[in-house]
């Protein structure tokens, strides 16, 4: 720019006003400019500048050289402003201008529509009827435009009236502004009224209509709409593809996806950006993801949508390794991420638990100025909820301002995900004084945690603030509420949730499986899936797992052989390591020891740990030190710092009198600081949760206790039990029995016993596996207290009464 006209920018103000004349003053006049302003430079540097700075450079000397009230000037300089959003600037540069020709009144109210409000834009629409200026078909698309991007619906319906009185009703254009208006604002049987009613449609039209109706979530009624356009002679372009592709994407269509795309070669769209974008998005969704990627990989140009399309679609296909490939191959082409890089980028280190490249994302998003960006902070918090810190997911929400229910329901999850079941629900009652309504995310993440605690009591209160917040019709809430009661004891009442759901999802079906299978009662979990085959819910691979624990805890060996054959036989799904674990548990369990270590030699995937784990606890309860030495083995490899095995390797060997291996083993775990995890049993009782550890002595009432338990191991003996203390040695025989007797459950139940009323059953929580004798001694204290107590340990529930077990003693 040449340096002559560059100096200090003044305002729009600083323009002197001419005299005022009004719009009947002949325009003859002003069309005749001089050839002198044509030529001259400030005029030409008009026409070529950019950007509005270059406007403000050119303006002094347009001021000095007294070109202000040329026409010329006056239109270029509204038009540049309005261009550039600068409406205040344009409004001054339009007010003082002679005899108003009819286009600028045009230009700044597309000024107004497009940079300003709807209201200024309205109000600007009167001052030109006023002005005795007459509206032209473009002015109407305008206004519609902005009121369908607001959703002002009443607005629209004005623009439309006045549409009409000025004699557009059959215009193409105006009433493809209307039929956009009713789709955007959620009024879909009247935008297609509209379309219906127009004499004439173009392809604008279509697109207008079949987007309506495809972002409505309409996507069959848009697809059938594609069909009918090109039966009347209209070929789809790149926008109808980029309109459609989505609903093909979420109804999963790939053949019909698959045809588009092969449109798109035909008609040669292949190298639009946008038209390759929404194909990579239709392809990922449709878990079609290698062929997204073919697509991806084939662009000569990518935008931002592109990397967001691939990153994302990575994510939920369960390639969250890929994402991040993808992420940082964006990085190192200079691309900037966006909040929805950020985003995507955060869900998958989630899914990986990969906390230094989630950290990484999160220093990105600082960078990136997101801070702020309420949705990336959601993002960030689900992050590190489940890369199990957290604690600086908590950081990030007490910081976050503007929190949304979705802010809440993440940090609400992360606790119940990372076992902080008090937090969650303190922070659901938080969420709920400050009137934050909950919806269906946050009841499924709550009643999980309440489950946890198996507190009948607080799972039936949460079960009824579902049915007074209206929730306990939605089909989430209800196989929520399911599993809960499963998972607190009350099986019946579960499967009377059930059986009233007049809706069922196939994790409802797995949900009430399972809970069959944890409580010992195989035949009614194998009854209700042959009715899930029945009907039209096909069953999946959890279900298979639920059938599959259901027999293993219920000694059904031949019907779980059955049903893995028919699992990949007739429903076509593959075996995973956790299908393969329960069947090794369910030979093992059986006591079909070496068919269950050649079922493991001949797994076509690699054995992990809890395959090994399942076969070294069946050798535990089999007593087959050779093969419980070989599975021990191999866990030491797969995770050497779990110091539980090595307490099963030694049980192993202390119940076959082995006491030098036991020595050698208890030596291995002293030199690699090793420990065995605790047993921890609680118990609930009058709204407080007590917890009793073996042999500790700090509750309130230990004293009471353990005179309790010395009474009632007396009552029991003498009904018939016998401790086993097989496991136990270097000790007297009295203190071996001492030791069983203060562990964790007795500890529990006598606790129970001593502050309930006769009748109420005790239910106690264990983090571990009962061990036989504790097992043994709960059936005889059912039975001389004439008491109900429910068990849960760490892989099922033990329902004692009257002296029996409902697991037939088999677990």
């Amino acid at each position: 720019m040449s340096s002559q006209l560059i100096s200090s920018s003044p305002t729009i103000t600083e323009i002197p006003t001419p005299k005022l004349h009004s719009r009947s003053h002949t325009l003859s006049q002003r069309t005749q400019i001089p050839l002198h302003v044509y030529k001259h430079p400030a005029a030409i540097l008009l026409e070529l500048s950019t950007s509005i700075k270059e406007v403000y450079q050119i303006l002094p000397h347009i001021i000095k050289s007294n070109l202000y009230t040329e026409h010329l000037f006056q239109t270029k300089l509204l038009s540049l402003f309005c261009n550039h959003g600068c409406i205040a600037e344009a409004a001054r540069v339009f007010e003082p201008i002679q005899d108003k020709p009819e286009v600028l009144y045009y230009t700044l109210l597309k000024g107004y529509a497009k940079y300003s409000s709807l209201h200024e834009a309205l109000l600007f629409f009167v001052r030109m009827k006023a002005d005795n200026v007459k509206p032209v078909v473009y002015n109407f698309t305008y206004l519609l435009k902005v009121c369908g991007d607001k959703g002002e619906l009443r607005r629209g319906k004005e623009i439309h009236g006045q549409l009409i009185k000025n004699g557009f009703s059959s215009n193409v254009f105006a009433m493809t502004g209307v039929v956009n208006v009713y789709a955007k604002c959620r009024q879909i049987e009247e935008a297609y009224k509209m379309f219906d009613r127009m004499p004439e449609r173009d392809l604008v039209s279509w697109n207008t209509i079949i987007s309506g109706f495809a972002q409505n979530g309409l996507a069959k009624l848009a697809l059938g709409l594609v069909v009918k356009m090109q039966e009347e002679g209209q070929r789809p372009d790149s926008v109808t593809l980029v309109s459609i592709l989505p609903s093909v994407a979420d109804m999963g269509l790939v053949k019909i996806g698959r045809s588009i795309h092969g449109y798109v070669l035909r008609a040669g769209f292949e190298g639009l950006v946008n038209v390759n974008t929404a194909l990579v998005d239709m392809y990922s969704k449709c878990r079609y993801i290698g062929i997204g990627r073919l697509v991806f990989d084939g662009m000569k140009r990518r935008t931002m949508v592109s990397w967001n399309s691939m990153i994302d679609g990575y994510v939920r296909s369960g390639y969250a390794e890929e994402a991040m490939a993808i992420f940082e191959k964006m990085l190192d082409e200079g691309v900037e991420p966006t909040d929805v890089t950020i985003m995507g980028a955060a869900r998958a280190c989630a899914d990986l638990g990969d906390l230094d490249r989630g950290m990484f994302v999160h220093k990105l998003s600082d960078k990136l100025k997101l801070g702020t960006n309420v949705s990336v902070m959601n993002s960030l918090i689900s992050m590190y909820s489940k890369c199990k810190r957290v604690d600086l997911a908590v950081d990030i929400f007490k910081k976050l301002r503007g929190k949304t229910l979705v802010s809440w329901n993440a940090m609400i999850l992360g606790f119940a995900q990372n076992g902080r079941v008090n937090d969650a629900l303190n922070y659901f009652y938080e969420m709920n004084s400050r009137n934050m309504r909950p919806d269906t995310f946050t009841m499924v993440s709550v009643i999980p945690a309440l489950a946890e605690l198996s507190v009948t009591r607080q799972a039936k209160w949460i079960h009824g603030f579902c049915i007074r917040s209206c929730l306990d019709d939605d089909i989430f809430v209800m196989t929520a509420l399911v599993d809960m009661y499963a998972k607190c004891g009350a099986i019946h009442t579960a499967r009377k949730l059930f059986d009233r759901m007049n809706e069922r999802h196939v994790t409802t079906w797995n949900a009430m499986i399972d809970g069959y299978g944890t409580h010992g009662l195989g035949k009614a979990a194998l009854e209700l899936f042959n009715e899930m085959q029945k009907g039209v819910m096909k069953p999946n691979d959890v279900t298979f797992l639920s059938v599959l624990s259901a027999c293993s805890h219920a000694g059904m060996v031949e019907e779980g052989l059955s049903y893995f054959t028919s699992m990949k036989r007739d429903y076509g799904i593959e075996p995973g390591m956790d299908h393969y674990g329960a069947m090794v548990d369910l030979l093992g369990r059986a006591g079909r020891l070496n068919e269950a270590w050649n079922f493991i030699r001949k797994m076509p995937i690699e054995p992990g740990i809890n395959v090994y784990g399942a076969m070294l606890g069946a050798c535990k309860i089999h007593k087959n030190v050779d093969l419980g030495e070989k599975a021990a083995n191999k866990l030491f490899a797969l995770n050497p710092d779990e110091g539980g095995y090595h307490v099963l390797l030694a049980n192993i060997y202390a119940t076959a009198s082995m006491w030098g291996e036991v020595a050698k083993v208890r030596t291995t775990m002293k030199k690699k600081g090793l420990q065995k995890t605790p047993g921890c049993s609680v118990v609930e009782l009058r709204n407080e949760v007590h917890s009793f550890y073996s042999g500790t002595t700090n509750h309130p009432q230990s004293k009471r206790i353990y005179a309790f338990l010395e009474e009632l191991g007396n009552k029991i003996k003498a009904a018939g039990y016998a401790p086993d203390t097989s496991s136990i040695h270097d000790v007297e025989d009295d203190v071996k029995e001492q030791l069983n007797s203060t562990h964790s459950e007795r500890l529990a139940i006598a606790f129970g016993l001593l502050n309930t009323s006769q009748g109420t059953p005790i239910h106690i929580r264990k983090n571990l596996r009962v061990c036989g004798d504790c097992h043994t001694a709960t059936k005889y204290i059912s039975l001389v207290t004439g008491r109900e107590i429910i068990v849960r340990d760490m892989q099922r529930f033990h329902h004692f009464k009257n002296g029996t077990c409902s697991c037939g003693d088999y677990w």
